[in-house]
């Protein structure tokens, strides 16, 4: 049985670091920026943190094309800053999780511009997938795998190789049965812990190993059977990490991201060896409807017991369609391969409903994530400006999919219009900053990205330039604030901290109240939860024999069952019933 630990339990709140808060006035968010906001957090009542990529990156793909894997990206700030951050979050009791991509690195990281400049056959082309192409003269792709961001998953060379990349060009899939891939991370993770961070939140930790000799996919593959995710082999990589982990006199801990079809899967990575947790994908797809639900709940906590780790519950993340939006429309699931941007949506409703799931998540047992933005009510950007958005899906998919930057949207904290207080002039970053930004964008950079001679890759570079980061970050900033990097609607200044601080009905209010309870009570209860006769539409349980949560599906309000006092309500009683798509916590 695995030892209790903090993460059974924790409730960790997601920091996508270029929009939660800029420190120096340059329209990106920053460690700076995040410092100043610790106390937010921990007046939240959160107990950890995970922040999205912060290493240096020529943000291709939002910080997911790592340059440098022990280095911070001056646009964030310094490796001294995250120093002092770690420290001073300590200070605050939150942990700290960060990202890890270990699945593919950036077309600037040093090894791959080595092999960019070795022949055909190098070493140096061995940590990653090279190789030479089908048809008459190697014209064709060497299988016929697809980018997640969509197009072939191949690029060409010049001198007639290719290489793989499931996500975009700039991200070159790492060969992991290299040996010396697998030093690199290891060492990796003991630069980090060393450090003080407390784990790490590992990126498509499915997809590291690859069926050998890279067959093709074919026109009806099996979903559960894909040659290039969940490959047998990529269990014993988590073994040695997850040893390297309870090496230290705390033991740190893994939550990986695993997007896989069939449970059998998805437990073997929770196996008490490898990853400590998985995000529960699953609950965060499934509609807003009691059976479906409750089907989900119950499949989670039964697949967990089967390994003795603790589930995690998740509404939204920086890939996703904001919940406030799906619970909003008609059809209130999530689909990766569909996000159905512009679907008609219903924000009464949706901010009805995500009040009731924040605390439906936060009543169950194991450990829930929350979404910057979530605790405020935020729903998805979905007008961005065709010029302004970043995401590389919307260029890979020829403008089909505007992407996901309609949920990183930089967060709204005071004031009446944009930037929100999201920025605040200052210099908090040291002036030498500028120059390993810099680096990533010289003459020969560029030309190694040129000479990939792909149609359909990005400009790194230009991207940098959109989203206004090619400015040094550590110069003193100017009298104003930049703009932000992703516009803020105007009708978010009803939404800012500030506004929502004197509202006691507020969205901030009802989980700061939620988070509270849970930690003074929800978490010490028993794992287990016994589900309750309901009317229909109606889901209630309780854990152990003091506590329920009742969530009401349907139009009309319902009854709630025998309790001694209502301990939190996600909308007002009605004659002491639960109103339409309400919940409501109870002391039995």
């Amino acid at each position: 049985m695995r030892s209790n630990g903090w993460w059974r339990t924790a409730a960790i709140y997601q920091i996508y670091l270029r929009s939660f808060a800029d420190g120096n006035g340059d329209g990106v968010g920053d460690l700076a920026g995040l410092r100043a906001r610790l106390p937010y957090l921990r007046e939240l009542g959160v107990d950890a943190l995970w922040l999205t990529p912060w290493n240096v990156s020529p943000m291709a793909d939002g910080g997911y094309d790592v340059a440098d894997y022990r280095d911070i990206d001056p646009l964030f700030g310094t490796l001294a800053d995250a120093e002092e951050f770690l420290a001073e979050a300590h200070e605050q009791g939150l942990r700290v999780l960060v990202d890890l991509v270990p699945n593919h690195c950036s077309d600037a990281h040093p090894w791959f511009r080595a092999a960019l400049a070795a022949p055909p056959g190098d070493p140096a082309r061995s940590r990653f997938w090279f190789h030479p192409g089908r048809g008459a003269d190697g014209e064709l792709p060497p299988n016929d795998w697809q980018s997640y961001f969509g197009g072939p998953a191949w690029t060409r060379l010049p001198d007639g190789e290719w290489y793989l990349h499931m996500f975009a060009p700039q991200q070159p899939e790492l060969n992991w049965e290299h040996a010396g891939v697998r030093a690199e991370f290891e060492d990796v993770l003991r630069f980090w812990f060393d450090r003080g961070v407390d784990g790490f939140r590992i990126d498509v930790a499915h997809g590291l190993m690859k069926t050998p000799g890279l067959p093709d996919v074919g026109a009806a593959p099996d979903p559960a059977d894909l040659p290039y995710q969940d490959h047998d082999g990529v269990h014993e990589i988590y073994r040695a990490w997850r040893a390297i982990a309870d090496s230290y006199a705390d033991p740190r801990v893994f939550v990986g991201e695993v997007w896989l079809p069939t449970t059998a899967q998805f437990v073997r990575y929770l196996r008490a060896d490898e990853l400590h947790s998985a995000f529960n994908f699953e609950f965060l797809c499934c509609a807003w409807e009691p059976n479906a639900i409750r089907k989900t709940i119950d499949d989670t906590l039964d697949t967990h017991r089967l390994v003795g780790a603790p589930p995690t519950w998740v509404l939204s993340n920086h890939d996703t369609i904001r919940h406030v939006t799906r619970y909003g429309r008609e059809d209130t699931t999530f689909d990766l391969g569909n996000r159905r941007h512009g679907a008609f949506t219903d924000p009464v409703l949706g901010v009805r409903r995500a009040r009731a799931a924040a605390m439906l998540t936060l009543a169950l047992p194991g450990g829930v994530y929350v979404y910057q933005g979530d605790e405020l009510g935020l729903a998805e950007v979905e007008d961005i400006p065709l010029d302004r958005i970043q995401d590389p899906t919307w260029e890979r998919s020829s403008h089909t999919d505007r992407g996901r930057d309609g949920c990183r949207v930089p967060l709204p904290w005071s004031g009446a219009a944009s930037p929100f207080g999201f920025s605040s002039p200052g210099p908090f970053s040291s002036p030498d900053s500028a120059s390993s930004r810099d680096s990533l964008s010289a003459p020969d950079s560029a030309s190694s990205r040129d000479s990939l001679s792909a149609p359909d890759s990005l400009s790194s570079a230009g991207s940098l330039s959109s989203a206004g980061s090619l400015s040094a970050p550590g110069s003193l900033p100017s009298p104003t604030s930049q703009e932000p990097w992703l516009p803020q609607p105007a009708s978010w200044a009803a939404l800012t901290v500030e506004a929502q601080e004197t509202d006691a009905s507020s969205m901030l209010h009802l989980y700061r109240a939620a988070l509270a309870l849970r930690t003074a009570q929800l978490v010490s209860l028993p794992e287990e939860i016994t589900w309750l006769t309901s009317d229909d539409g109606v889901l209630s349980f309780r854990r152990g024999d003091g506590f329920a949560c009742v969530v009401n599906f349907t139009a009309a309000p319902a009854r709630l069952p025998e309790h001694s006092a209502v301990l939190l309500s996600s909308e007002p009683l009605v004659d002491g019933q639960l109103p339409a798509d309400g919940c409501a916590w109870l002391a039995l």
